[in-house]
């Protein structure tokens, strides 16, 4: 299966664009097909926290986490919140959630699996952005975790997994980190720096100048939503979009969290929900961190970008239409005071920008990579969950490898889409 063939790939966000650039390295013709903007505010790539955490491999959904869904209800402004509303469609999804971390052999898997995927990724990035010709919004200088004591450190599971997964860090006391960022408020006396981590100085304009780099070398932009899929047998015909159908001998579901009719058109009803994700950003602050925080009791990213001060985090469970909880935005606004008492709280509202977006989520925290049941000319290439940044860069290199029929780099089964059909 490695002769060329004409391509059409579903979605223009980080993961869309870098595979359509692995794809037309491997010789084929490619056609992405969105209806907005690459890098635009619409997608989900725009309003990432920014840092490229190749140790990000810990799943949302661990041992024990069942006991905090009364708190999910019943608080609509915490770390995690399940829209009343929307419980009785989540419910399945909420079940298989739980179950993928029931046990901590469970989590391991998972760890496992996101390693393999996530290893090397700033570096990864930063020769994409090189090829872009955009080699600065790429860092690779590490981030910190920061915690109120060491035995918040001592007590995570997910520290204990990543050691057996081969992440190594840096430990810091109180002084150390203050030696390193001298703002950060003195409640945290405790910190790990994850050196081989990286951070994008700016997602939005990253995405799009990837999307840019594709255009010039040859890639054809559609734009238009994707509606299903036209198929002889086991063939692929061509992509439906709402204005007309697109000839293609080959697709790729890269569509985020918008990824879920597409396959059930084909028959693959998978189980992907929206992580709802909120950011809050100011620009031009008077005082911030030195390096990308990840803030333990905040369960917050806090990473500088080339437009400001960006804190996201947090997660809403409440579908695709419903409208947004700003509530949500002012409480990261109000953790990012409380970590940097140094910014002033009288900061001009014109100066503090928010936004909300999708996370495309599978119940055990791994994407879905690989073909659909009904044809093997339809790749799938969603459901990174909250690693979708960091993990576009080998995703797109899988992706094109299965165009190409030749084997993956790393072992596809624990991302088998087939895996909850």
């Amino acid at each position: 299966m490695s002769q060329s063939r004409h391509v059409a790939i579903i979605g223009a966000g980080a993961v869309g664009v870098i595979s359509a650039i692995e794809a037309l390295r491997e010789g084929h013709r490619v056609t992405l097909i969105d209806p907005g903007e690459p890098g635009g505010e619409q997608a989900a790539s725009y309003g990432n926290a920014g840092w490229l955490s190749s140790h990000s491999v810990i799943p949302p959904a661990e041992p024990g986490v069942w006991k905090k869904v009364p708190f999910y209800l019943i608080d609509p402004l915490g770390p995690l919140a399940i829209r009343w509303s929307y419980l009785p469609k989540a419910l399945p999804w909420l079940i298989k959630y739980l179950l993928s971390g029931w046990t901590e052999a469970r989590v391991e898997k998972t760890a496992f699996a996101l390693r393999d995927l996530l290893k090397d990724a700033p570096l990864l990035h930063r020769k994409l952005a090189e090829e872009a010709g955009v080699p600065e919004l790429i860092e690779r200088n590490g981030v910190m975790h920061v915690f109120p004591s060491r035995g918040n450190f001592d007590g995570d599971l997910g520290w204990r997994l990543r050691k057996r997964v081969g992440v190594k860090w840096l430990e810091l006391d109180a002084n150390e980190m203050r030696q390193r960022e001298p703002d950060l408020h003195p409640r945290y006396t405790f910190g790990v720096v994850v050196e081989e981590a990286g951070r994008c100085r700016d997602p939005g304009a990253y995405v799009a100048a990837l999307a840019n780099h594709a255009l010039a070398s040859g890639v054809k932009l559609v734009r238009a939503r994707a509606t299903g899929f036209k198929l002889s047998g086991d063939k692929l015909v061509a992509v439906l979009t709402e204005t007309g159908e697109i000839p293609c001998d080959a697709a790729v579901v890269a569509a985020g969290a918008r990824s879920k009719q597409l396959t059930a058109s084909v028959g693959d009803p998978l189980p992907l929900e929206t992580e709802r994700g909120y950011h809050v950003m100011i620009e031009n602050p008077e005082s911030g961190p030195r390096s990308s925080i990840m803030a333990s009791d905040a369960k917050m990213v806090v990473n500088w970008t080339d437009k400001g001060l960006r804190a996201a985090g947090t997660v809403e469970i409440a579908g695709l239409e419903a409208e947004p909880n700003w509530k949500r935005a002012e409480i990261l606004r109000d953790h990012l005071f409380s970590m940097f008492p140094k910014l002033p709280r009288d900061v001009p509202a014109s100066r503090i920008k928010t936004w909300f977006g999708h996370r495309p989520s599978m119940p055990d925290g791994r994407p879905c990579i690989g073909y659909a049941r009904a044809s093997r000319d339809i790749v799938y290439a969603f459901g990174h969950g909250h690693i979708g940044l960091v993990g576009s860069a080998r995703t797109g290199r899988l992706v094109a490898q299965l165009l190409s029929g030749k084997a993956p780099e790393i072992p596809l089964a624990p991302f088998a889409p087939d895996r909850f059909l």
